[in-house]
């Protein structure tokens, strides 16, 4: 080959981006002429982006984008306002079409043409990993970023690459920053929870198979499989780990034994379900983990008018598989009011299926299709329940303009929940939360402890009847029931640490405080309580790195103002206490 002609390669660390749109040969099935014109839209939205943010489009082919930035803040920057101007451009489009977006940061091989190597590939397949309309970084990405943008980090573990030979520790991207603490985060060792086992039987239920076309239809097998563990959650005399710990497992191939270690559990049950019209076929088997040896399964085909019998059977199957002696009372309980219309069940399912993305645009969805449910029956508790959850939603994470409103709303829908029915913890831990931000602490205690009197196995309810003791000046109860819901959720997210370290706070124990927000994963809301307890010890230039990120996060923040509306604390000395910590670093 002649020397001239061969192509110089310089090696350079660069930050890669790869995105790619969602369903892109469904929709070509459909209208090969529409789907291109609409897709080749939405790649020069994403294009012209990541120029605006000193990125170099390397290659842009079918449905998918290639890129390369100097800096991986840049490139972050740029993969989550090109998902927000790809939704704004959805919004109102009878076929939206969402992309997913894998950022990497290494060395490569680059020419003016393209570049090349094994960081490229790892881009390449975060990519996948990615949810619609989200981002998904490299743990290289993240520690470059982390303390430069406010966004919401969720850590997903280390991940399996296809043709990667190691594995790469994952972290998920949105802009919703503080919401992002409620979502469940990879963080504990096998051993520790081995050791929180107790005497009583425990299961997991993991995320069934979605055997359908449709994959966007998740939502219903979703929705089956948190109902069975709602379900078996209310008996007293097993431990079922959270909803949120489960999830974790969703689309992997992981043995029983696997899993067993890393919750803690004896039981493992899995499935699948099939759904083609009003019939759906759902297997389930149940594995002792400790052998590995299936001990119970079954294979259910039944119309969508029967799901509710069916879920009440996989319940008892299960409880007494697990040799657990349950009183037939406790049954009774599991049947919460149904809906006189099945419709309305899945209504509620696919707001369910949204409401757990904890961002605002899915939480605002999640209310329309709750309260399209609650229209087709007025008197369905959960339905009311959810309208709730999105109201108080709406308040805590400041997506309403008329915030008081929203709380107000939230208590209204609440109370109907439970007056419906008295039998289902949502509707309380919803009529909880409402009370206990209009600094109605009482009303809110009783609420929880009906709630977790009813679900004693819900990870999340006991962690936010911990929060409200902790307001409540109640903090040693506190600590008891944070620790419970740990157990219970043993990937639980940042939000635990977050308001475990109010508590701490509240107790003095200033440098429990600073340990319990520094594992969390995404810093960003704890940086009010790092500042605020760095001053209280008297390390005055940690104070005022902490609260120099409050300002850059928050400018124009006021720790008078913060706390007069934002902190429900009953004692008058808690919310002095933090004043003054904070009025110390310099806010």
């Amino acid at each position: 080959m002649d020397e001239n002609s061969k192509i110089k390669l310089n090696r350079r660390l660069v930050a890669i981006l790869f995105a790619d749109a969602v369903g892109y040969s469904a929709f070509m099935s459909e209208d090969e002429v529409t789907a291109h014109h609409r897709v080749e839209e939405l790649i020069n939205i994403f294009c012209k982006n990541i120029e605006a943010n000193d990125g170099r489009v390397v290659q842009t082919s079918g449905d998918g984008i290639f890129a390369l930035f100097d800096s991986a803040a840049s490139a972050v920057q740029a993969g989550i306002e090109s998902q927000e101007l790809i939704a704004k451009s959805n919004a109102g489009n009878d076929r939206p079409v969402d992309f997913r977006v894998g950022i990497n940061l290494g060395d490569v091989l680059v020419n003016n043409s393209t570049a090349h190597g094994n960081s490229v590939n790892v881009a390449a397949r975060l990519e996948t990993l990615a949810d619609s309309g989200s981002v998904c970084i490299s743990a290289a990405v993240y520690e470059q970023v982390k303390n430069k943008l406010r966004f919401g980090y969720q850590y997903l573990g280390p991940q399996k690459l296809k043709n990667i030979a190691d594995e790469i520790d994952v972290y998920a991207v949105y802009p919703e920053v503080d919401a992002v603490a409620k979502k469940p985060s990879l963080r504990a060792s096998p051993s520790q929870h081995k050791s929180q086992l107790s005497s009583k039987p425990s299961v997991v239920v993991l995320p069934f198979k979605d055997l359908g076309d449709d994959q966007e239809s998740s939502w219903f097998t979703d929705g089956i499989t948190e109902d069975i563990t709602v379900n078996l959650s209310k008996f007293h005399n097993l431990h079922i780990i959270s909803r949120n710990s489960a999830f974790t497992y969703r689309n992997q191939d992981v043995p029983p034994q696997t899993v067993g270690n890393a919750l803690g559990v004896r039981y493992v049950a899995q499935g699948s379900v099939r759904r083609a019209g009003n019939r759906a076929r759902i297997s389930i088997e149940l594995a002792d983990t400790e052998t590995g040896r299936m001990i119970w399964g079954e294979r259910y085909d039944r119309t969508m008018d029967d799901i509710f019998e069916l879920q009440d059977e996989i319940a008892r199957t299960i409880v007494s598989a697990t040799a657990v002696q349950i009183e037939s009372s406790e049954f009774d309980r599991i049947r919460a009011t149904q809906p006189s219309d099945v419709e309305a069940y899945g209504l509620v399912l696919q707001a369910q299926h949204q409401i757990y993305k904890y961002l605002r645009p899915n939480n605002l969805k999640a209310h329309d299709l709750y309260d399209a449910a609650h229209n087709l029956d007025p008197r369905y508790a959960r339905a009311n329940a959810g309208v709730s959850r999105t109201f108080n939603l709406d308040w805590r994470y400041g997506w309403s303009e008329d915030t008081e409103g929203a709380l107000d709303q939230a208590l209204e829908f609440a109370k109907r929940a439970v007056d419906l029915d008295p039998h289902d913890a949502r509707g309380f831990g919803e009529l909880g939360f409402a009370h206990l931000y209009r600094k109605e602490h009482d009303a809110a205690i009783k609420s929880y402890e009906r709630a977790v009197l009813l679900n004693p196995n819900d990870a999340d309810l006991l962690a936010e009847m911990a929060d409200a003791l902790g307001h409540s000046g109640r903090n040693e109860e506190a600590l008891v029931l944070f620790e419970k819901a740990m157990k219970l959720n043993p990937f639980y997210p940042d939000q635990y640490l977050w308001d475990m370290g109010g508590v701490l706070y509240n107790l003095r124990r200033y440098e429990d405080v600073i340990s319990s927000v520094s594992q969390m994963h995404n810093q960003s809301e704890g940086q009010r309580l790092l500042a605020a307890s760095n001053a209280q010890l008297g390390r005055t230039k940690e104070a005022e790195f902490h609260a120099a990120q409050v300002r850059q996060a928050q400018p124009g923040f006021s720790a008078a103002e913060w706390a007069k509306l934002k902190v429900p604390d009953v004692r008058s000395e808690d919310v002095e206490n933090y004043v003054e910590g904070l009025l110390k670093a310099g806010l």
